[in-house]
């Protein structure tokens, strides 16, 4: 577990985040879990320590992706994995606040601005942690040491097994199956990592701290709202604020992740059917734990959850077209180069991505046999 550096102030002062307030925020809104105390938090770690080097070796023989290193797997509860994703997100942010320099910490309502960030991302973070099972960490740096990390949440881990009589061992296989999918992703395609920061970078290349922004964003809103739809259905609360060129590098973002989701969640179900006794009930309640309506539906939808719910649907749908016109080896031709990867067009019409890679030669070949 990296150590948090989220209440030292050794970054730039030009930070538009209070960070220390996010991390109060959020663990004010991660909740209180009384199942921590529970006599089967005392297996998670020895589970998962072993079911991440299994799940490991099934990814790999069925997608054909064969992943450098080992992966390490640990358990945080809640708190932890705050700190470490607060940690990802200031490292991420450093290139942006390092172009932007003091143009928005020298402005008299800077220190209000960097509590408000600090805030939302506090509710945001604290929401999630009550929901995330399990995570690839693809933003911990390598030269930190501490690379290729998976983190399974106990607390809720524990939580959904207690609610639904899940089997404990199997209903963490099948979490550290969908976890190291993720982990194959971005480290045995030699590209994948590179290409996704980069698309990060082009975002926030983009932003600037002007006015005009907020303007068209409100407009964007008002125009959603006379039409009778919500401001937030496209992509949350960012595209609200994104200009249009921004808009097409988001269409590229969740033209990828919906590709990475659904691979994943096929991946995990496909092998869950072999390996994970009562997975069709597993697939059924955390397909209905997306599926969150009134209230907390909106918040998802307003901060982009919702977003991510449609790339898991839309992923999915897209692998089981490919898989049943061309075999699951198909999808190996998406791991070609990133101009082999499926537009956002293209994943609403799978056929059309199989004709445009069909003539590909195919490197990364799965060495399962055909389902």
């Amino acid at each position: 577990m990296p150590v948090s550096s989220t209440e030292t102030d050794d970054r730039p002062t030009t930070d538009p985040v209070d960070w220390g307030t996010a991390r109060r925020v959020a663990r004010t809104f991660s909740g209180r879990v009384p199942l921590a105390d529970s006599y089967l938090h005392d297996t998670l770690e020895s589970d998962f320590v072993a079911l991440t080097a299994e799940a490991e070796s099934m990814v790999a023989e069925f997608t054909g992706l064969e992943a450098p290193g080992r992966a390490r797997g640990g358990v945080v509860d809640r708190h932890g994995w705050i700190d470490a994703n607060l940690d990802s997100m200031r490292r991420l942010l450093l290139p942006f606040v390092e172009r932007l320099g003091g143009r928005v910490s020298n402005t008299p309502l800077a220190p209000v601005g960097k509590h408000a960030a600090g805030g939302e991302m506090g509710v945001l973070l604290g929401y999630m942690s009550q929901r995330v099972l399990g995570q690839y960490d693809l933003l911990v740096p390598e030269e930190a040491g501490v690379g290729d990390v998976v983190y399974y949440v106990g607390p809720n881990v524990l939580t959904l097994e207690k609610r639904f009589a899940f089997r404990p061992r199997d209903f963490r296989r099948w979490i550290a199956i969908h976890e190291l999918t993720h982990r194959a992703q971005f480290t045995a395609v030699p590209w994948m990592r590179p290409y996704f920061m980069s698309l990060v970078e082009r975002t926030f290349d983009m932003v600037e701290p002007d006015p005009r922004v907020l303007v068209r964003a409100i407009a964007r809103a008002a125009e959603a709202l006379s039409r009778g739809r919500s401001p937030f259905d496209e992509a949350g609360l960012l595209g609200l604020f994104a200009s249009d060129e921004q808009r097409l590098v988001l269409a590229d973002v969740q033209a990828l992740m919906s590709l990475l989701e659904g691979h994943g969640n096929y991946v995990m179900n496909a092998l869950g059917r072999e390996h994970v006794h009562g997975v069709e009930r597993m697939e059924r309640v955390l397909q209905a734990r997306r599926e969150v309506k009134g209230l907390s539906g909106q918040f998802q939808k307003m901060i982009g959850i919702e977003m991510k719910l449609r790339q898991y649907e839309l992923g999915e749908s897209f692998l089981d077209a490919v898989v049943e016109r061309a075999g699951i080896d198909a999808i190996s031709a998406a791991w070609e180069s990133p101009e082999a990867l499926p537009t956002l067009d293209e994943l609403h019409e799978p056929m059309r991505w199989l004709d445009r890679t069909s003539g590909t030669s195919v490197s990364v070949r799965a060495t399962r046999r055909r389902r």
